[in-house]
């Protein structure tokens, strides 16, 4: 079964993006950028919704530095509101439950894993549903209280987090990896 590992990059107080800040915050470094590029997950399929899909098309069209990597690898954008053909490169357009679709995506013996890029609302549907396996979680140190856009958490369910990996990267930039359980509440309520 392919796993499905939900990434998702953040402020220190749980932003995903902030007004007028570029990517990564713009403190992103050479280490960083050297595990980014040496990922085992690099060839897997990526999954997206369809905000997300219409703002990293745009880079990929741009011709913004990193995207290609991204073009080149399979993309499932799941969407009611777009329609083929789609423009970026190795994309196809989902319009059933992406719950289901997810389901049967893991099961297939010919997709090598699956990982999303965003989509905020498609990963907290696909928690709720218990197909996530593993949330990679990269910290920047940067605290976006009056820019801060996205907030990533807000609408979730208690998750309790099992710790798996950490790391730190150019002294700065924290990675925590976390197997997640749906929780019930709190413990002992």
């Amino acid at each position: 079964m392919a796993e499905l590992l939900v990434d998702f990059i953040t402020s220190l107080d749980g932003y995903a993006s902030a007004e007028g800040w570029p990517g990564w915050w713009g403190l992103e470094g050479p280490e960083y950028l050297a595990w980014l590029e040496a990922s085992p997950e690099g060839g897997w399929t990526t999954l997206m919704g369809a905000t997300t899909y219409r703002l990293m098309s745009q880079f990929a069209a741009a011709g913004e530095e990193g995207v290609d990597e991204l073009t080149a690898l399979p993309k499932v954008v799941f969407s009611s509101t777009l329609d083929e053909p789609l423009e970026w490169a190795n994309t196809r357009l989902v319009r059933e439950d992406p719950v289901g679709a997810v389901r049967s995506m893991k099961d297939d013996p010919d997709v090598p894993g699956l990982r999303t890029i965003g989509s905020l609302m498609l990963c907290r549907t696909l928690l709720e549903a218990g197909l996530v396996d593993r949330y990679r979680v990269v910290v920047f140190p940067v605290i976006t209280g009056s820019t801060g856009r996205e907030r990533i958490y807000d609408g979730y369910p208690d998750v309790g987090l099992e710790m798996v990996d950490a790391r730190t990267f150019d002294g700065k930039i924290q990675l925590v990896e976390y197997v997640p359980t749906v929780l019930a509440g709190p413990p002992g309520a």
